[in-house]
């Protein structure tokens, strides 16, 4: 064989590759994911009914309403801020799919940054998709990163100046929605979905918020609520209930620090009248030092290098065999809420939140997710949406 020929083969073979990863890349941009709008769910509205500041973009979310027509207090929950922690969005998910607001109401998002569900982090190998098996066959999602693809917001300055505290952070946290609150309406487009979520919390009186969140083992603040000053009542109550009598390995209680801004339990607080609160539960796919990046791990949070990390006292939060399976960490997500609920209740009655049609923490570990989750094809299309 000639150099031209090894040359053209070259040449194909790797049109061949970029054909083949750019239709891969694609079928994950693209993918489409069902919600199955559950009993409880009285309207779906777009964020962008919010603030007209992100209509037309990415981020123009599903807003899941769950009014129960009883005057009470609002809640909401944000599910999918860093779309690489499934937990997040599948436990925002589990309420729109299940619950029934009996008195007050719950607002859900469980794509809050849906452009960051569309890429998965550069380098990292990560799957593109994670499923759940379901009595009616496979569900399926899509994997993501913690930032807003830099397709959808480009370009990044040099240094973060934060609005409106003007504190520098890292250049890509313009694109972090966890960096960007309260936001601002003429920013990028990270920025213009906390704006719009803000607008959302203060025109409809929102009384709470839980953003929920996942983190590796090698970070301190793990398996906790951070909460903001109006909170810790609420979040120190709900983890010494949580603590005593449900889970297995503890669940924290921290402060929000005031020197820190753009973070949901800093800036919401700060900047409505709502309490705000961020929970956080383990994933080992996170972690640096984790093994073969694949569903396996990311669902059965099971990884054998973790573990010896542990061994050697260099994690914040314990593993075994068992791992840190989805099932917990849904479960430890949605318990949280609901007894954050109760606490709530109990502090002030006349905005209580009453919440039915909720599994229990074991009741999700030993049945796993998927009966939880409805089956799209056996539900009227107008209550179908797409996230």
């Amino acid at each position: 064989m000639n150099l031209k020929s090894i040359k053209l083969a070259a040449l194909l073979a790797a049109g061949g590759l970029v054909a083949l990863s750019g239709s891969m890349f694609r079928e994950h941009r693209f993918f489409q994911e069902p919600t199955v709008a559950g009993p409880g769910v009285t309207e779906v509205k777009k964020l962008s009914d919010f603030s007209p500041v992100i209509a037309g973009s990415v981020n123009d979310c599903n807003v899941y309403i769950l009014d129960s027509g009883v005057p009470g207090g609002t809640a909401f929950i944000i599910g999918g801020t860093h779309p690489e922690e499934p937990a997040s969005n599948l436990s925002a998910q589990m309420f729109v799919e299940n619950a029934v607001v009996e008195q007050g109401r719950v607002i859900v998002v469980t794509r809050a940054n849906t452009s960051a569900s569309q890429i998965t982090r550069n380098g990292e190998a990560y799957p593109r998709f994670y499923t759940v098996q379901t009595p009616w066959g496979e569900k399926k999602w899509r994997m993501g990163d913690r930032c807003t693809n830099a397709l959808d917001s480009w370009p990044d300055p040099e240094v973060y100046v934060h609005y409106p505290s003007g504190q520098n952070l890292a250049y890509m946290d313009i694109r972090n929605l966890n960096r960007t609150w309260p936001g601002r309406p003429d920013g990028l487009v990270t920025e213009r979905t906390n704006f719009a979520m803000m607008e959302m919390i203060r025109n409809e009186d929102v009384d709470v918020v839980l953003d929920y969140h996942e983190a590796e083992l090698e970070y301190p603040v793990e398996n906790t609520i951070v909460a903001h000053e109006k909170a810790q009542a609420v979040a120190a109550m709900t983890s010494m209930m949580l603590t005593s009598s449900v889970f297995p390995v503890p669940i924290g209680m921290e402060f929000s620090p005031t020197a820190l801004h753009g973070l949901s339990h800093r800036e919401i607080g700060d900047h409505s009248q709502a309490m705000s609160l961020l929970a956080e539960v383990a994933e080992p796919m996170l972690d640096r030092i984790r093994g073969i990046t694949d569903e396996e791990l990311l669902m059965s949070g099971r990884d054998r290098f973790v573990m010896k990390a542990g061994e050697h006292k260099l994690l914040y939060a314990p593993i075994d065999e068992s791992g840190w399976p989805i099932d917990i960490r849904v479960g430890r997500h949605v318990t949280t809420f609901m007894t954050i609920l109760d606490v709530f209740n109990q502090v002030d009655p006349s905005k209580a939140i009453v919440v039915s049609g909720i599994p229990s923490y074991q009741e999700m570990v030993d049945n796993g997710l998927g009966i939880y989750f409805k089956d799209p094809s056996s539900v009227p299309s107008d209550r179908v949406f797409i996230d």
